[in-house]
């Protein structure tokens, strides 16, 4: 059984030298017209898909955009919307929100809130919502912030926006 699936595979792999050899020059020729059609197709690799980048392939790397601009002491942020998460007015870069750590309790939890002159959380983060209880320590499924709270900083947006405040907020 192994001569024979041995002689098998080397019988292919000669009449696929032989092929290849034959037609290598038809090949190319035929490899090099699929690839001018695919260029004229597709132009910048995209397939033709403008994103939010513009007409750019995705394999180039593009200049980073400059870092947003945070308002220092801006207070609280009014809500455009009614049970809108208050923003976070400061920037959050190297905090760490995840499993064993919590960089936003450290401030702004009951028990820190006060001598750090923060924000309190919500009475709310503390409630259970499967059982509406009232736990000792933040629920876990308000554990982490930056699911709902998002820092205001003073950049242009992404799209065009005509996004109104609803009128019991004006």
């Amino acid at each position: 059984m192994k001569r024979l699936f041995f002689a098998v595979l080397v019988a292919g792999l000669m009449l696929t030298g032989i092929a290849h050899s034959d037609d290598s020059d038809s090949a190319t020729a035929t490899a090099a017209n699929i690839a001018t059609a695919a260029k004229l197709d597709n132009p910048g690799g995209i397939g033709g898909v403008e994103s939010l980048r513009g007409m750019v392939e995705l394999e180039t790397t593009r200049p980073a955009d400059p870092m947003k601009h945070y308002p220092k002491d801006q207070g609280l942020i009014d809500s455009d919307y009614v049970y809108q998460p208050p923003l976070i007015p400061h920037t959050i870069r190297h905090y760490e929100v995840s499993l064993n750590a919590n960089k936003c309790l450290a401030c702004h939890s009951w028990k820190n809130a006060k001598q750090m002159d923060a924000t309190k959380i919500s009475v709310t983060h503390y409630v259970s919502p499967q059982q509406g209880q009232v736990l000792s320590d933040v629920s876990p499924s308000r554990y982490f912030c930056l699911q709902c709270h998002v820092p205001q900083a003073e950049a242009k947006p992404l799209v065009e926006n005509d996004f109104k405040r609803v009128n019991a907020l004006r």
